[in-house]
């Protein structure tokens, strides 16, 4: 093991930097990835897109300097084709990951692929990624040095369930890594920011502080709180709250954009068939970062050719301009809301086609308004502050390729501060000096480090207390259920790697026959502590999750036995709930039962 090494895993971007652990007070550098960026030509990007294009047959091997026959393509040329052949273009796969309404160890992509198109899973795309991360690193530091046999951080978001950072996990072990580490996507943006300030960052981040981490990024929209305490005399970081998970990002302006150009397209006369509408929103992102990333354009043109000769269709043009885009997406994605806000809810349809979850309301400030009205309370248990109606952020930091944009930044800080003041606060400050593209990669390279002792590390655990049901010993009464009550067996903030001691209760499982195991999550209930035991609670207060269906396996019992048991509940180093019961009479040495949180009956 030679090095710390951090990679972003990202809906949008692949990225990874490394730093030699040797080296006493190493910094983080981001290894250029080598990729084809067109047709035949090789070139070494900071940044892998996480595209993935299957090339036709007639097109050859997509050669790569460690893989002279690969049939695919991973990186920027794969995002170039998506304009021109969407359906043979993965993207997304992040987003599909967290999907929990299909199979994400099934072939479902690319979306409406050809026949001669092999479909794959999202954990495969995923680790097709990662393979070509393990492959450009060795491509630079040599044989000797695999990527899986240094000390690996991957991130995820913050409000990633069980389910989809286990499966992040799976594709790793399937591209070779046995060990490594999950860290929050915020966390790793703000490690990376008091590794750009160095020592400095301590005069802008002081004790009391709560930074308000915002995250916009290609597929999903991530809010996390990270509060400032001063412990024994030293400061001390400690992330308070972690929003929902948001399926709002980039993809959707990019889709609300090419609805936008359609309309300008058929207007004129032009039929746009289904072919060209994908197209089209790949050409849309590609307008969009032009005018994001350059001030000084008025407007962007795109293209999109047919799939017939010029005899059966040409090429459609038209053209992206400043005032498509500012009418869009700032004023359709951040618009100017009140703190009472919330995001819109509708009702869904009986038949819909494969697709991911999207949010139903497009508005990040509605859903920022949501979170920290939700978490009005959440610095109380560490700094015994009490806020107003909605938590009050001193600081902000912004994360995601979205939030790159100057005018997006400054209609967040605008309605951020229009809210805070209005309830009493005083208006929020931003950190500075963050890469936006890279800050990820960096920040989980840093925390590789400071795992080693060489920095201040961000205490998070989980973003939840969770709890499980126990069913009361009841007579039976016809139509009704007997009563659940939730004991917490993991209380908030509970760090990975570690158990809790629950205190003795009366509890039995069954074995032998197929049971449902209930879970409970609460981001608001913070000072329950392991083995609280819930007898009714509101409906704001407890979040029903999945339930587990499972077979205990009776072993020499009889089928339907309830044994009597002693919970012993861990969170794992990869962030997942592992509840173990252990018989308090084994019929064997190290006899037990175990439940993880992130299983899916479906799996």
């Amino acid at each position: 093991m030679r090095f710390a090494a951090g990679i972003d895993l990202g809906t949008t971007h692949c990225a990874i930097a490394v730093a030699p652990l040797e080296v006493e007070g190493a910094r983080p550098d981001v290894v250029r990835v080598p990729q084809l960026v067109a047709r035949g030509q090789l070139e070494a990007l900071a940044l892998l897109p996480s595209f993935l294009y299957f090339a036709h047959a007639s097109e050859g091997p997509q050669a790569l300097p460690w893989d002279a026959h690969r049939a695919f393509a991973v990186g920027e040329y794969a995002r170039a084709r998506g304009a021109d052949t969407p359906t043979r273009v993965v993207a997304s796969a992040k987003s599909w990951l967290s999907h929990p309404s299909v199979d994400r160890r099934a072939g479902i992509l690319p979306v409406g692929a050809p026949d001669d198109v092999a479909k794959i899973s999202p954990v495969e795309t995923s680790k097709r990624y990662l393979d070509h991360l393990v492959q450009a690193f060795e491509a630079q530091f040599g044989p000797d040095a695999r990527l899986p046999d240094q000390d690996v951080v991957v991130t995820v978001p913050a409000s990633f369930d069980a389910a989809a950072r286990e499966l992040t996990v799976e594709a790793a072990r399937q591209a070779g890594f046995e060990h490594l580490t999950l860290l929050e996507e915020p966390q790793a943006a703000l490690y990376a920011w008091t590794l750009a300030m160095g020592d400095a960052w301590r005069t802008h981040v002081r004790p009391g502080d709560v930074v308000l981490v915002i995250d916009v990024g290609g597929g999903t929209t991530d809010f996390s709180a990270i509060a400032a305490i001063e412990k024994d005399g030293a400061l001390e970081l400690v992330r308070v709250a972690v929003g929902d998970h948001i399926l709002l990002g980039g993809d959707n302006m990019d889709l609300a954009l090419s609805h936008l150009v359609r309309h300008k397209l058929e207007s004129d006369g032009n039929v746009v068939d289904r072919f060209q509408a994908a197209s089209l929103v790949h050409a849309c992102r590609i307008a969009k970062e032009r005018l994001l990333g350059d001030a000084s354009l008025d407007h962007a043109p795109l293209a999109v050719a047919s799939r017939g000769s010029s005899l059966l269709g040409a090429t459609l043009r038209s053209d992206l301009t400043r005032d498509d885009l500012t009418r869009v997406i700032v004023e359709g994605f951040f618009p100017r809301v009140d703190a009472d806000a919330r995001p819109a809810t509708r009702s869904r349809s009986g038949l819909t086609q494969l697709g991911l979850p999207y949010a139903a309301d497009a508005a990040v400030t509605r859903h920022l308004a949501a979170f920290l009205g939700r978490q009005a309370r959440a610095i109380e248990p560490f700094a015994g502050r009490a806020g107003g109606a909605l938590l009050h952020p001193t600081a902000v930091l912004f994360n995601g390729g979205v939030m790159k944009a100057p005018s997006l930044r400054a209609r967040v800080i605008e309605t951020l501060n229009a809210w805070i003041q209005q309830d009493g606060g005083d208006v929020v400050r931003v950190l500075q000096g963050a890469d936006l593209d890279l800050a990820v990669a960096r920040g989980a390279c840093m925390y590789a480090l400071v795992r080693r002792g060489r920095g201040l590390r961000i205490r998070g655990g989980t973003a939840r207390a969770y709890y499980v049901g126990i069913e009361s010993a009841v007579p039976a009464v016809p139509g009704l259920a007997p009563p659940v009550s939730a004991m917490c067996v993991a209380p908030f903030g509970m760090e990975e790697g570690t158990a809790a001691e629950l205190p003795p209760h009366e509890l039995g499982v069954v074995v032998g026959e197929r049971c449902t195991f209930r879970f409970f999550g609460s981001s608001v209930r913070r000072s329950d502590g392991a083995g609280t035991i819930l007898e009714e609670w509101r409906a704001d207060e407890l979040e029903e999750l999945p339930a587990i269906e499972v077979t205990l396996p009776a072993d020499g019992r009889r089928e339907g036995d309830v044994v009597p048991v002693r919970l012993r509940p861990q969170v794992t180093e990869v962030g997942t709930l592992r509840l173990e019961a252990e018989p308090l009479q084994p019929l064997k040495a190290g006899e037990l039962w175990q439940v993880e949180l992130s299983v899916r009956s479906s799996a």
